[in-house]
């Protein structure tokens, strides 16, 4: 569904990405893991064509989305839904008008149509009833469950969810779990998840990368990356404190930092 070729991505100073090489699976619940600013996030907007990298190729469908033009983005963004970390839901309309938003931009049903799949669409995420209140109105739970009738309104080929467990109390986070994994089989998809949340990742996953330093540095099932020999793959799946990765930022000795300061 999408390869990753040689990508580099540089932003000022910090290389994000340093010949990064993926390949996500079609039909799959793939992941990509690792800590925080190692460019989850930026990999997604790359794919999505929000960003240019600074060389590389990025492939969907076989066709590279680097060098679409903005016409050809248009069309093929309509085969791929995009669950924000934030929801970016539009809070002068209500969540009816959010799930019907890309059917109104990239296709010419009638409105009848349009109405009856956004009920459809909302009583799969459990929020039919909600459909006339303003995102305002709604806990962060819900307001990611109708970002996420909105991603799957088109019946997408490609989902990318952006964090989707963050900040989620208990329920919302086995609800959201839930809706994931049954989506992906109901709807025949392939999916594409970028989190650092260990746990809730890895039992949906098919298939697992893990980056760091701008690289792959594992990937796998989600049993074969818990058995990984490598140390940093070790200390990140099981949450160990100390390790490859260290806890502290880079200092001076401890010491002479608190005796510089006293003189």
């Amino acid at each position: 569904m999408i390869e990753v070729e040689d990508l580099c991505f540089v932003r000022g100073e910090k290389v994000i990405f340093d010949h990064l090489n993926l390949k996500i699976r079609r039909g799959a619940i793939t992941a990509v893991m690792g800590p925080s600013g190692t460019g989850k996030t930026t990999l997604l907007r790359v794919i999505g064509g929000q960003l240019k990298p600074d060389s590389g190729r990025v492939l969907l469908n076989g066709r590279d989305v680097c060098t679409m033009s903005r016409d050809e983005l248009f069309r093929a963004r309509r085969d791929i839904g995009m669950l924000f970390q934030t929801s970016a839901l539009f809070t002068d309309m209500n969540v009816f008008e959010n799930v019907a938003f890309p059917m109104r931009v990239h296709t010419d049903l009638p409105e009848d149509t349009i109405r009856d799949l956004v009920l459809m669409k909302l009583n799969a995420v459990g929020l039919r009833g909600a459909r006339d209140l303003k995102p305002s109105q709604l806990s962060g739970g819900m307001a990611r469950r109708v970002a996420l009738a909105r991603a799957v309104a088109l019946d997408p080929d490609l989902i990318m969810y952006d964090e989707p467990f963050t900040g989620q109390d208990p329920i919302s986070m086995g609800v959201i779990l839930t809706l994931v994994h049954d989506l992906n089989d109901a709807l025949g998809t392939s999916t594409l998840l970028v989190s650092h949340d260990i746990h809730e990742t890895v039992s949906i996953a098919d298939y697992l990368f893990v980056i760091a330093d701008g690289k792959v540095i594992g990937e796998g099932t989600p049993d074969q990356l818990r058995e990984h020999p490598s140390r940093r793959i070790h200390q990140f799946m099981h949450g160990d404190p100390d390790g490859p990765v260290p806890f502290h930022y880079p200092a001076d000795d401890f010491q002479f930092d608190l005796l510089s300061e006293a003189e």
